[in-house]
């Protein structure tokens, strides 16, 4: 895609989805101003490529210092441009920093040449190269930490960062940058790129980027994947899912309800590794149903700022619109609410905890990611048909499997076709854990040592003994 494709004229909009209120716009990158950032970050990449690792592990300690420095204002920033509850986004900067920490620890030592042994004397090892310039595309729900995600394996293994981050959320991306700036990191190596969709492509077109990784829609996956596949270039997408929540007859009810509300109200329901649909043995389904349905009407919706409040706005009006029909289309299919089911009256974009009962395949609610506050009541004949309707979809992100026979949930892990199961407990993601999916929800891995070692150059080198 050319140049002239690019809109330089229209803005990104941060919008205070708790109220309706205009925060900032932020105008789009002109051509000659992308030019500029890619050459600059062409250029810082090569520079920190150079750079030897414990410089760039002493960068990371002022990385952590700084986001924690700073920690009220941006928790403030991510509460204002996408309404996540303010203890929730306080902990969303611990976490970056935290990663960040984890990642100086122990990067050096993934990262590291790593020898191999073979026959007749031979020297062998396995060097991890950088790969350059890497463009992440990111989403709007964590917008520190889905960008600290990707960035911190990326840039510690010595490539360059440039972030396209969601438009509603693009005064976070600036903060974010500036945190990079104060940690000392050389200038134009975590660079923003703000511009549309065009702006997006022509990055992922130019030579000057190595690689992409986006974290978003599977429509949205597919056209980059496209898009670098054309350019021969690596891509690495994780695209959302619909986790199943499996709770089988001998599990904890309460514990299990307890997490289950967490696991998907959090984040007002805007958390990809989230449950979605509860799969409930049929002998305690209807007991785990009240109990659940109990516990979520007791959610307070308002002011993200309020530490009473337990559910905030979502994120945007459209995206309540979506959730909203997905609703109307599941309980058309037959489906039964039990709770919520609508849009809250007055300003923000606030959607009631909502729970839907007799959810089957074929419905919205079951075959389509629901990104807020929506939970789907399944209930299976036993276990095996708990599995199999859990695998009975498009997606394979994360799931969770309770019951108090660990042993079995060992095995029965094993035969879920996702990219994490999470035992007596929810989706999390943790710096040593690896994070990714299967199927529609995308490939590829972040954190842990995959994700320090997915962007970069496994390079042999195998000299001869003389």
């Amino acid at each position: 895609m050319s140049q002239a494709n690019i809109n330089p004229a229209a803005n990104a909009v941060s919008r205070n989805p708790a109220n309706g209120e205009l925060i900032a716009t932020y105008a789009f990158q002109t051509p000659a101003e992308v030019e500029r950032l890619l050459d600059n970050n062409a250029a810082a990449s090569s520079l920190w490529r150079a750079t030897p690792m414990v410089q760039r592990v002493a960068a990371y300690r002022r990385l952590a210092a700084v986001l924690r420095q700073n920690s009220e204002d941006l928790a403030a920033l991510i509460t204002a441009e996408m309404g996540k509850t303010i203890g929730a986004a306080r902990a969303e900067v611990e976490k970056c920093a935290a990663t960040i920490e984890w990642l100086a620890d122990n990067g050096p030592a993934v990262l590291a040449d790593e020898p191999v042994a073979v026959d007749g004397g031979d020297q062998v090892h396995v060097s991890y190269l950088p790969l350059g310039s890497i463009l992440a595309v990111m989403p709007w729900n964590f917008p520190l930490w889905q960008v600290i995600r990707a960035a911190g394996p990326v840039m510690l293994s010595g490539n360059g960062f440039i972030l396209k981050h969601a438009p509603n959320v693009m005064g976070s991306a600036y903060a974010l940058q500036r945190m990079y700036e104060l940690a000392g990191f050389p200038a134009g190596l975590f660079v923003n790129l703000n511009g549309d969709n065009a702006t997006a492509a022509h990055a992922i077109e130019d030579p000057r980027v190595a690689a992409v990784t986006l974290t978003g829609s599977v429509r949205a996956g597919a056209a980059v994947a496209a898009l670098a596949g054309k350019a021969l270039k690596k891509s690495l997408l994780e695209l959302g899912g619909v986790d199943a929540f499996i709770v089988l007859a001998d599990a904890n009810l309460d514990l299990a309800v307890q997490a289950g509300i967490e696991a998907r109200f959090q984040n007002a329901g805007q958390v990809c590794l989230a449950a979605k649909r509860f799969i409930l043995e049929k002998s305690i389904a209807a007991e785990f149903t009240r109990k659940f349905v109990a516990a979520a009407s007791e959610l307070q919706a308002g002011d993200p700022l309020d530490p009473a409040t337990t559910l905030g706005p979502m994120a945007r009006s459209d995206l309540r619109d979506e959730l909203h029909d997905q609703v109307q289309r599941t309980l058309a299919a037959g489906a039964t609410l039990l709770l919520g089911g609508h849009k809250i009256d007055g300003p923000g974009n606030f959607y009631a905890p909502t729970v839907l009962a007799d959810v089957k395949p074929g419905m919205a609610s079951f075959d389509e990611e629901t990104f807020g506050p929506v939970a789907s009541i399944v209930v299976a004949e036993d276990a095996e048909h708990a599995i199999e309707l859990a695998n009975t979809s498009e997606y394979g992100l994360g799931g969770s499997l309770w019951t108090a026979d660990v042993a079995r949930a060992q095995r029965i892990a094993r035969r879920l076709e996702t990219g994490g199961v999470f035992i007596n407990g929810f989706a999390a993601s943790n710096a040593r854990i690896p994070v990714g999916g299967v199927k529609k929800s995308g490939y590829g891995r972040e954190l842990s040592h995959f994700g320090l070692r997915e962007f970069t150059n496994v390079q042999a080198v195998w000299a001869k003994a003389v």
